[in-house]
Protein backbone atom coordinates (compact mmCIF):
# COMPACT_ATOMS: atom_id res chain seq x y z
CA UNK A 1 0.00 0.00 0.00
CA UNK A 2 1.58 3.25 -1.34
CA UNK A 3 1.24 5.93 1.72
CA UNK A 4 1.48 9.61 1.68
CA UNK A 5 4.96 10.85 2.54
CA UNK A 6 5.63 11.05 6.19
CA UNK A 7 2.83 8.88 7.07
CA UNK A 8 3.11 5.17 8.89
CA UNK A 9 1.85 2.25 6.93
CA UNK A 10 -1.21 0.45 7.93
CA UNK A 11 -0.11 -2.13 9.89
CA UNK A 12 -2.48 -5.82 10.26
CA UNK A 13 -1.73 -7.60 13.81
CA UNK A 14 -2.48 -11.43 14.28
CA UNK A 15 -5.67 -11.38 15.70
CA UNK A 16 -5.98 -11.98 19.86
CA UNK A 17 -8.19 -13.75 21.65
CA UNK A 18 -11.07 -11.31 23.32
CA UNK A 19 -14.53 -12.59 24.95
CA UNK A 20 -17.56 -12.06 22.73
CA UNK A 21 -20.13 -9.66 23.85
CA UNK A 22 -22.19 -11.27 25.76
CA UNK A 23 -20.29 -14.50 25.90
CA UNK A 24 -19.10 -15.98 29.27
CA UNK A 25 -15.29 -17.76 30.28
CA UNK A 26 -16.30 -20.75 32.08
CA UNK A 27 -13.16 -22.46 33.72
CA UNK A 28 -13.96 -26.00 34.10
CA UNK A 29 -11.93 -27.61 37.27
CA UNK A 30 -12.38 -31.13 38.10
CA UNK A 31 -12.27 -31.80 41.32
CA UNK A 32 -9.48 -33.13 43.57
CA UNK A 33 -8.43 -36.79 43.83
CA UNK A 34 -11.25 -38.85 46.14
CA UNK A 35 -11.09 -41.38 48.46
CA UNK A 36 -10.42 -44.72 47.45
CA UNK A 37 -13.52 -46.75 46.84
CA UNK A 38 -13.52 -49.98 49.13
CA UNK A 39 -16.00 -52.68 49.22
CA UNK A 40 -15.72 -52.73 53.53
CA UNK A 41 -16.80 -48.68 53.40
CA UNK A 42 -18.77 -47.90 50.59
CA UNK A 43 -19.06 -44.18 50.54
CA UNK A 44 -22.98 -42.67 51.13
CA UNK A 45 -24.47 -41.43 48.13
CA UNK A 46 -26.56 -38.19 47.56
CA UNK A 47 -29.55 -38.78 44.88
CA UNK A 48 -27.96 -42.17 44.24
CA UNK A 49 -24.68 -40.98 43.37
CA UNK A 50 -22.12 -41.94 45.30
CA UNK A 51 -20.48 -39.00 47.14
CA UNK A 52 -16.91 -39.68 48.42
CA UNK A 53 -14.75 -36.86 49.97
CA UNK A 54 -11.33 -36.18 49.07
CA UNK A 55 -8.25 -37.72 49.40
CA UNK A 56 -6.03 -36.27 51.45
CA UNK A 57 -3.90 -35.80 47.74
CA UNK A 58 -7.43 -34.11 46.42
CA UNK A 59 -7.06 -32.07 49.68
CA UNK A 60 -3.88 -30.92 48.68
CA UNK A 61 -4.60 -30.13 45.00
CA UNK A 62 -7.40 -27.90 45.66
CA UNK A 63 -5.03 -25.65 48.03
CA UNK A 64 -2.76 -25.73 44.59
CA UNK A 65 -5.44 -24.90 42.75
CA UNK A 66 -6.65 -21.75 44.76
CA UNK A 67 -3.10 -20.45 44.74
CA UNK A 68 -3.67 -20.89 41.40
CA UNK A 69 -6.96 -18.51 40.88
CA UNK A 70 -6.86 -16.64 44.12
CA UNK A 71 -5.05 -13.80 41.85
CA UNK A 72 -7.79 -13.61 39.05
CA UNK A 73 -9.55 -11.06 39.58
CA UNK A 74 -12.01 -11.25 37.44
CA UNK A 75 -13.95 -14.84 38.68
CA UNK A 76 -17.22 -13.75 39.25
CA UNK A 77 -19.23 -16.32 41.02
CA UNK A 78 -17.93 -20.46 41.77
CA UNK A 79 -19.90 -23.14 41.09
CA UNK A 80 -19.96 -26.93 42.65
CA UNK A 81 -22.56 -29.49 42.36
CA UNK A 82 -24.52 -31.71 44.67
CA UNK A 83 -21.40 -33.64 45.34
CA UNK A 84 -18.79 -32.62 48.37
CA UNK A 85 -15.93 -33.42 46.46
CA UNK A 86 -16.57 -30.83 43.89
CA UNK A 87 -17.42 -28.51 47.20
CA UNK A 88 -14.13 -29.59 49.19
CA UNK A 89 -12.50 -28.64 45.85
CA UNK A 90 -13.55 -25.29 45.46
CA UNK A 91 -13.87 -24.00 49.70
CA UNK A 92 -10.14 -23.03 49.09
CA UNK A 93 -10.71 -20.80 46.63
CA UNK A 94 -14.10 -19.27 47.52
CA UNK A 95 -12.11 -18.55 50.82
CA UNK A 96 -9.16 -16.94 49.25
CA UNK A 97 -11.75 -15.04 46.65
CA UNK A 98 -14.57 -14.38 49.28
CA UNK A 99 -17.34 -15.94 47.42
CA UNK A 100 -19.95 -18.49 48.22
CA UNK A 101 -20.41 -21.15 46.14
CA UNK A 102 -23.30 -21.98 44.15
CA UNK A 103 -24.83 -25.35 43.57
CA UNK A 104 -25.87 -26.13 39.86
CA UNK A 105 -27.23 -29.79 40.33
CA UNK A 106 -27.55 -30.02 36.35
CA UNK A 107 -23.74 -30.46 36.92
CA UNK A 108 -23.29 -33.61 39.09
CA UNK A 109 -21.36 -36.50 37.83
CA UNK A 110 -22.74 -39.45 34.96
CA UNK A 111 -25.48 -42.01 36.84
CA UNK A 112 -23.55 -44.79 36.84
CA UNK A 113 -26.87 -47.17 37.93
CA UNK A 114 -25.93 -50.28 39.32
CA UNK A 115 -22.67 -49.51 39.44
CA UNK A 116 -22.30 -46.61 41.40
CA UNK A 117 -19.47 -46.40 43.58
CA UNK A 118 -17.35 -49.07 44.53
CA UNK A 119 -18.75 -51.48 41.92
CA UNK A 120 -17.44 -48.68 38.58
CA UNK A 121 -14.04 -48.73 40.24
CA UNK A 122 -13.73 -52.31 40.54
CA UNK A 123 -14.60 -53.57 37.17
CA UNK A 124 -12.83 -51.02 35.31
CA UNK A 125 -9.57 -51.89 37.07
CA UNK A 126 -10.11 -55.37 36.45
CA UNK A 127 -11.14 -54.65 33.21
CA UNK A 128 -14.82 -56.13 33.18
CA UNK A 129 -15.94 -56.93 30.04
CA UNK A 130 -18.78 -54.55 30.76
CA UNK A 131 -16.36 -52.08 31.53
CA UNK A 132 -14.68 -52.73 28.46
CA UNK A 133 -17.36 -51.99 26.49
CA UNK A 134 -18.63 -48.67 27.99
CA UNK A 135 -15.47 -47.01 26.00
CA UNK A 136 -15.40 -49.24 23.31
CA UNK A 137 -18.75 -48.38 22.80
CA UNK A 138 -18.38 -44.65 24.05
CA UNK A 139 -21.36 -45.20 26.18
CA UNK A 140 -22.58 -45.27 30.01
CA UNK A 141 -25.53 -46.77 29.86
CA UNK A 142 -24.51 -50.46 28.78
CA UNK A 143 -24.37 -50.73 33.10
CA UNK A 144 -27.35 -51.12 33.77
CA UNK A 145 -29.62 -48.62 35.02
CA UNK A 146 -26.87 -45.98 33.73
CA UNK A 147 -27.47 -42.53 32.31
CA UNK A 148 -27.38 -42.69 27.98
CA UNK A 149 -25.35 -39.98 26.77
CA UNK A 150 -28.54 -38.14 25.39
CA UNK A 151 -30.09 -37.41 28.82
CA UNK A 152 -26.32 -36.92 30.02
CA UNK A 153 -26.20 -34.38 27.13
CA UNK A 154 -29.04 -32.60 27.71
CA UNK A 155 -28.85 -32.05 31.35
CA UNK A 156 -25.03 -30.88 31.30
CA UNK A 157 -26.43 -28.13 28.53
CA UNK A 158 -29.30 -26.79 30.44
CA UNK A 159 -26.98 -26.29 33.46
CA UNK A 160 -23.99 -24.48 31.84
CA UNK A 161 -26.35 -22.92 29.92
CA UNK A 162 -28.10 -21.53 32.87
CA UNK A 163 -24.83 -20.51 34.16
CA UNK A 164 -24.06 -18.54 31.07
CA UNK A 165 -26.97 -16.43 31.19
CA UNK A 166 -26.62 -15.45 34.64
CA UNK A 167 -23.25 -14.20 33.87
CA UNK A 168 -22.70 -12.39 30.39
CA UNK A 169 -19.48 -10.48 29.85
CA UNK A 170 -17.94 -12.89 32.94
CA UNK A 171 -15.47 -15.67 34.10
CA UNK A 172 -17.04 -17.92 36.24
CA UNK A 173 -15.16 -21.50 37.72
CA UNK A 174 -17.35 -24.66 37.62
CA UNK A 175 -16.13 -27.26 39.57
CA UNK A 176 -17.58 -30.77 38.36
CA UNK A 177 -17.00 -34.09 37.37
CA UNK A 178 -14.63 -35.99 34.86
CA UNK A 179 -17.49 -37.03 32.58
CA UNK A 180 -19.26 -33.89 32.81
CA UNK A 181 -16.39 -31.76 31.23
CA UNK A 182 -15.72 -34.74 28.65
CA UNK A 183 -19.03 -34.53 28.11
CA UNK A 184 -19.33 -30.58 27.49
CA UNK A 185 -15.81 -30.47 25.34
CA UNK A 186 -17.43 -32.97 23.03
CA UNK A 187 -20.12 -31.16 22.99
CA UNK A 188 -18.12 -28.11 21.97
CA UNK A 189 -16.68 -29.60 19.18
CA UNK A 190 -19.00 -32.31 17.96
CA UNK A 191 -16.38 -34.64 18.80
CA UNK A 192 -16.73 -38.57 19.76
CA UNK A 193 -18.23 -38.91 23.24
CA UNK A 194 -15.47 -40.21 25.04
CA UNK A 195 -13.05 -37.60 23.19
CA UNK A 196 -12.26 -35.60 26.49
CA UNK A 197 -12.77 -38.01 28.99
CA UNK A 198 -10.00 -38.74 31.17
CA UNK A 199 -8.98 -34.92 32.53
CA UNK A 200 -7.23 -34.76 35.69
CA UNK A 201 -8.12 -34.04 38.77
CA UNK A 202 -8.00 -30.52 40.02
CA UNK A 203 -7.57 -29.88 36.45
CA UNK A 204 -8.76 -26.63 34.72
CA UNK A 205 -10.51 -26.80 31.23
CA UNK A 206 -11.53 -23.31 29.62
CA UNK A 207 -14.82 -23.23 27.58
CA UNK A 208 -16.61 -20.15 25.95
CA UNK A 209 -19.83 -19.88 25.34
CA UNK A 210 -22.08 -17.13 23.43
CA UNK A 211 -25.69 -18.40 23.02
CA UNK A 212 -25.44 -21.61 20.93
CA UNK A 213 -21.74 -21.20 20.29
CA UNK A 214 -19.41 -22.86 22.13
CA UNK A 215 -15.44 -22.70 21.53
CA UNK A 216 -12.89 -24.47 23.66
CA UNK A 217 -9.59 -22.32 24.82
CA UNK A 218 -7.97 -24.60 27.00
CA UNK A 219 -7.93 -28.22 28.33
CA UNK A 220 -6.63 -30.04 31.04
CA UNK A 221 -4.16 -27.54 32.00
CA UNK A 222 -2.19 -28.76 35.61
CA UNK A 223 0.75 -26.56 35.72
CA UNK A 224 -0.16 -24.98 39.09
CA UNK A 225 0.30 -29.04 40.25
CA UNK A 226 3.50 -29.84 39.06
CA UNK A 227 5.05 -29.74 42.81
CA UNK A 228 2.84 -32.34 43.78
CA UNK A 229 4.62 -35.58 43.88
CA UNK A 230 1.54 -38.36 44.05
CA UNK A 231 2.36 -40.78 46.75
CA UNK A 232 0.79 -43.73 44.48
CA UNK A 233 2.84 -42.89 41.42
Amino acid sequence: MTTAAGEEPTEYRQYRFALPEGATDILLVRHGESAPAREDAPAPTVDGHSDPALDPVGEEQAQLLAERLAGDEEISAIYVTTLRRTQQTAAPLAAKLGLTPIVAADLREVYLGEWEGYTFRKNVAEQNEIAIQIFTEQRWDVIPGAESTAQLSERVTRGITEIAAAHPNQRVVVVAHGGVIGTLLSIATSSRPFAFIGADNASISQLIVNGDNWAIRRYNDVGHLESLVHPHA
